[in-house]
């Protein structure tokens, strides 16, 4: 964090500018909470109360909105690497320069609400007060309760200039916005504000900086994130002085990684922190190597931070990440506290927003695509628990804003070229993009596959147990996009389709979804009839032809847990109102994401633009998960049947 006037601009490195700046009801979806998970209805202060009554440490990140949308794409991907580590929350910071309120993309209330919304992370949304109405900051934190925002660091921001003076009635120090969320919200949002270990430069001493950050504590802050500093003593002195005055709260000590010679120079004039002697000894020998630098910028901070944790007065560790991953990753891993725990809360992947904490029941079609899920439920008033019941009306939202940045595909479009093709020779040439995927094997352009229109992620870790099937059938033209194994009582822990508590047992139901052509649904079709009381399927195209022998509105159950001490938990379902919703967004797919890669008249473009209106997107259940999946079989059957001569 750098300094700013007394009242702050918080905790991070804000090197630049100042701060002058369908309602449907799911209620028919709604049956009894199994209480899944207690720790998504919990406060974050709550959530750090438990935490340091257990002893375990934490660690939180820092990131600043970016400039361009691409970067936008590239830090939403970023969070959901770093998530995978375990933060207890990440914080997104101010930047007065771009409209930081506002639906920009770029925006750090967009970030922050993504961060929350899309990617399950406990979010803080940074907040300055200088140069603002109260009715402008009022509007601000409205619209942050209402994306789902539930933690603010308070600060009041630079200054506009060296003549500024204080304006009686008008936002003046960070403690004034402290007061002003607590008299207009309540307690509904957890606050944090901004400390200074060896005082704010501006303040008249140490002594009279500290007791205006008793101020913002007495006024209502929950929490203290330090600014940045490089010695353990100087954190030790600052929270021994904290104390004396009496102030209680848990503080954050904000760690800064050297990570550049540029950067800790910036630092340096923007802060005006003295950076100690022996680490400018080690420094200046190798300013002009990044690597070096960055290397010792480990180690600092890996030094640091053990001191930090050894001494006792430390809770959690809150990391400046500058918005680059490497680094803090490598300094987390080897403090044993980047968790990376394989055991998923649920299937699939959760939101942070407030009104989903009981959800816990999805259809299985958007296992690939959870964020578009979210942004197609995201008007929903309540949401399934426990079960997913009658789904005659789901109001799902219509899906055509694919230019999402949170909604697009990581891969650039250059590089989705490379990967399903410069030019398109046939059909055939599709199913080997899919081929690919599944095998790992590069195309032969020399690129590998790594995502798919469906699939921007690589393969889940179950795919593996599936994967010479798969193989067999994509390479014929039975194009899969979901798919699951049968499960029959495999520990919650198992690493590969472990999920829930500890102690349990998962099950799940044989499951594929796969594009394929008129014909192959017609030999499908035969070969059904011989499973009719076993297989569930439904085949839809593009226009809506159905084809289905599922009960009506009656969804299946296809993934559930049994658990000590609780209800069983039924999170994934196939639900046949829910997959006509889902088959205009995966037909949608082959032209948005993959056919307009193409010139409009191109062969490429016409070979995608057929396979959209004219194969069929189909799924099948096996119901009977005790025994072996049977539906390799029925599409083994139904290949032979396809490739049968006529005159048989």
């Amino acid at each position: 964090m750098v300094n700013e006037p007394r009242g702050n601009s918080g905790p991070g490195t804000h090197w630049e500018g100042s701060s002058c700046g369908i309602e449907s009801s799911k209620d028919s979806l709604k049956g009894s909470s199994p209480g899944l998970d207690p720790e998504r209805r919990e406060r974050l202060q709550e959530k750090m109360k438990r935490k340091m009554e257990s002893g375990d440490k934490w660690f939180s990140l820092e990131f600043f909105p970016p400039r361009m949308a691409q970067g936008a794409v590239n830090l939403i991907a970023m969070f959901d690497q770093m998530g995978a580590g375990g933060p207890l929350f990440i914080d997104v910071t101010w930047r007065p320069t771009q409209d930081p309120g506002s639906d920009k993309e770029t925006s750090s209330m967009t970030i922050a609400s993504t961060a929350v919304n899309y990617c399950g992370l406990e979010t803080m949304l940074h907040m300055t007060c200088l140069c603002q109405s109260r009715e402008a900051v009022t509007g601000h934190l409205r619209k942050a309760r209402r994306l789902g925002l539930k933690n603010i660091l308070a600060l009041r921001g630079d200054p506009p200039g060296e003549q500024w003076e204080e304006e009686e009635g008008e936002f003046s120090h960070a403690t004034d916005l402290v007061k002003h969320i607590r008299s207009e919200f309540g307690d509904y949002f957890d606050i944090c504000v901004a400390g200074y270990p060896k005082g704010h430069p501006d303040a008249v001493s140490f002594e009279d900086d500290l007791k205006h950050l008793k101020e913002k504590v007495t006024a209502g802050a929950d929490f203290i994130i330090t600014q940045l500093f490089f010695e353990a003593d100087t954190f030790f002195l600052f929270v021994d002085a904290c104390s004396k005055i009496g102030i209680t709260c848990p503080i954050l000590p904000g760690i800064f990684l050297i990570q550049s010679y540029h950067s800790l120079r910036q630092l340096m004039k923007l802060s005006k922190l003295e950076v100690p002697q022996s680490i400018r000894d080690v420094i200046e020998p190798i300013k002009d190597n990044d690597d070096a630098i960055c290397n010792y910028g480990i180690d600092q901070a890996v030094s640091l931070c053990r001191k930090l944790l050894a001494s006792g007065l430390v809770p959690g560790l809150h990391f400046y990440t500058l918005n680059r991953l490497k680094a803090t990753t490598e300094v987390l891993k080897r403090l044993g506290m980047w968790t990376e725990e394989p055991r998923r809360p649920l299937p699939w992947a959760l939101s942070a927003h407030p009104k989903r904490r009981e959800e816990d029941v999805r259809p299985i079609f958007w296992a690939s695509r959870p964020k578009s899920y979210i942004y197609r439920t995201r008007d929903w008033d309540e949401f399934p628990n426990g079960r997913w019941g009658n789904s005659s009306s789901p109001a799902f939202g219509e899906l055509k804003d694919y230019y999402l940045f949170y909604l697009k595909s990581k891969a650039p479009r250059e590089e989705l070229l490379k990967m399903w093709g410069e030019q398109l020779s046939s059909e055939k040439s599709v199913f080997d993009v899919f081929v690919r995927y599944l095998s790992g094997e590069p195309n032969q352009n020399g690129h590998p596959v790594t995502c798919l229109p469906w699939n921007d992620e690589p393969l889940a870790a179950e795919t593996s147990l599936m994967k010479e099937e798969l193989l067999r059938v994509n390479r014929r033209g039975v194009l899969t996009i979901n798919s699951q194994p049968r499960v029959n009582g495999k520990p919650s822990s198992d690493p590969v389709v472990g999920w829930g508590p500890s102690g349990g047992y998962v099950f799940q139901k044989a499951y594929l979804e796969f594009f394929t052509s008129r014909e192959t649904v017609e030999a499908l079709l035969q070969v059904l009839k011989k499973y009719e009381l076993r297989v569930n399927y439904h085949i839809v195209d593009v226009k809506g032809e159905n084809i289905t022998n599922a009960p009506e509105l009656q969804p299946n159950a296809v993934t559930w847990g049994i658990f000590p001490g609780r209800e069983i938990i039924q999170p994934t379902v196939v639900d046949p109102v829910s997959f006509m919703f889902w088959k205009d967004e995966a037909f949608a797919l082959w032209v948005e994401r993959w056919g307009k890669l193409y010139d409009e008249k191109s062969p490429s473009r016409r070979i995608i633009q057929h396979i959209h209106d004219n194969y069929f997107l189909v799924n099948l259940v096996d119901n009977e998960f005790p025994l072996d999946s049977c539906l390799w079989q029925v599409l083994e059957d139904t290949l032979e049947l396809l490739n049968r001569p006529t005159s048989e």
